[in-house]
């Protein structure tokens, strides 16, 4: 595929994002901007919702994470469907029954001003680290396909990337993103299925051959139950999924937000209900994807990249399985990081504003003043926090994702469990210390768990650690109040 082929169709994505963007946003104000005004249909954010939790990551890094940790993930991903039952059945009412805009208003609620600051700050730090490791990969990915023919750096590409994101976004905010995640989630799919068709045809297998190719091959183990030291076992991963679920979607400020744009509870669960169904098989696809670029891969005799994550793009955009495939992958790796990025800045924006700038005591053209600038900044954040992961980055992003959930999405999970789970009220002053304090001494643990623990490995589970670190703090700071 051409470099000017690439540049004239993400040109026509881009604009398609943009018209809908306006029609979506004629009359939107800030309320529109935050809630959508409670109007959403709940089969709308369903299908919205599987692009933003897929993002880039699963696009690319699941499938090349294959090469590792054969069909591991999704160990993780049968977690994730208890968790996504806790949410609709715990976390959803309780946030409908407050009524709330940010999520973290809880914490105020239950405990007071400093929980509540300390959790609406650890999700910024979370959301952005998260996004922008997502965003990176599309900006590669970019770069691979059309700013590397044109001699343009790396940075333009990302401050690109990431001012389209802004363009169709400042003004209609989660209400733009309900429908573009939706169009989004079409082409991610779409890409999905037309490539495993591709690669097929490439290898004349037949849907029966590619199952026995995938159960014959070296990638063919999904659970592991032998060695518990291995990070990946079964139990690690399953219980991991589940509460990387429970903080990645039900205690983030992004997921939430669309799901709280819908018209009551019921249809809000029926959303996460419908939602987990579908997400399950199509991360199922994405692994299987992985096993065959990877037999693929072995078919051809093809050098496997260095870094996994660039064995889809190598392949895809090198004209392996022809440009029908590779203009499927561009579009799909770029609704995928969109998709997941798009509703991470307006999130991060709704929770600054709501929980930090206090934007509801303002008239609504101040608050449209102070929203934009707010969106803003975020932008400029994220083009920072992309040139750095370039500069350091070295693990698969999928890893990279969870690690930093693992630090930064510990201290909300202590907290929300701690108030959900008990009546005991605390120093709510003290409180910063302890969120900070249990990141850090995770990261001690986990660095000397082998001499420590007898060569335990923490995988994704040291966000459990993290979490059980946090509430073990508050629970120290009972006050008699």
């Amino acid at each position: 595929m051409t470099t000017s082929l690439a540049f004239f169709i993400l040109a026509l994505y881009f604009l398609m994002l943009i018209l809908v963007a306006h029609f979506t946003a004629k009359g939107a104000d800030t309320q529109a901007f935050f809630t959508a005004n409670k109007q959403s249909p709940w089969w709308l954010v369903a299908f919205g919702m599987i692009g933003t939790s897929i993002s880039g990551v699963t696009f690319i890094s699941v499938p090349g994470d294959v090469g590792k940790v054969s069909l591991s993930y999704y160990q993780i991903i049968l977690g994730n469907l208890v968790g996504y039952f806790v949410i609709a059945t715990v976390l959803l009412p309780l946030y409908y029954k407050l009524n709330l805009i940010s999520i973290y208003t809880y914490l105020e609620k239950r405990f007071g001003f400093w929980s509540y600051k300390t959790g609406s700050a650890f999700f910024l730090l979370a959301r952005t680290l998260g996004s922008a490791a997502r965003l990176f990969l599309a900006v590669q990915v970019l770069q691979l396909a059309i700013f590397d023919g044109w001699h343009i750096p790396f940075a333009v590409s990302a401050m690109v990337t990431i001012g389209l994101i802004w363009v169709y976004t400042y003004r209609g905010g989660v209400k733009t993103i309900i429908v573009t995640d939706t169009l989004q989630t079409f082409f991610l799919l779409t890409a999905l299925v037309l490539t495993i068709i591709l690669i097929n045809r490439q290898l004349n297998f037949s849907f029966g051959e590619m199952l026995t190719a995938i159960n014959q091959s070296n990638y063919a183990q999904m659970f592991f139950f032998d060695d518990f030291s291995y990070k990946h076992h079964f139990v690690k991963d399953f219980v991991s999924g589940i509460f990387i679920a429970i903080v990645m979607t039900g205690l983030d400020q992004d997921l939430m937000q669309k799901n709280l744009t819908c018209k009551n509870i019921g249809e809000a669960q029926k959303n996460m209900f419908w939602f987990c169904c579908t997400f399950a098989l199509v991360t199922l696809l994405f692994i299987a994807l992985g096993a065959l670029l990877y037999i693929y891969a072995d078919h051809i005799h093809f050098t496997l990249p260095s870094k996994t994550d660039q064995l889809y793009p190598t392949l895809a955009l090198g004209g392996h399985f022809g440009t029908l495939a590779a203009i499927t992958f561009l579009l799909g790796i770029t609704a995928a990081t969109y998709a997941s990025s798009d509703s991470a800045l307006t999130a991060l924006t709704t929770a600054f504003c709501i929980d930090f700038m206090n934007i509801e005591k303002f008239e609504e053209k101040q608050r449209n003043t102070i929203k934009h600038y707010v969106h803003v900044g975020f932008s400029v954040l994220f083009f920072v926090v992309i040139l750095i992961f370039q500069a350091y980055s070295e693990q698969s992003i999928i890893a990279t994702v969870f690690n930093i959930a693992g630090y930064t999405y510990g201290p909300l999970l202590g907290l929300f469990a701690f108030g959900l789970f008990t009546k005991t009220p605390i120093h709510d002053k003290l409180v910063p210390y302890v969120c900070v304090a249990a990141p850090i001494l995770t990261f001690v643990i986990d660095a000397n768990s082998k001499a420590w623990l007898g060569g335990y490995q923490f995988g994704f589970e040291k966000l459990l650690l993290n979490g059980a670190i946090t509430a073990l703090g508050l629970a120290l700071l009972r006050s008699k109040k």
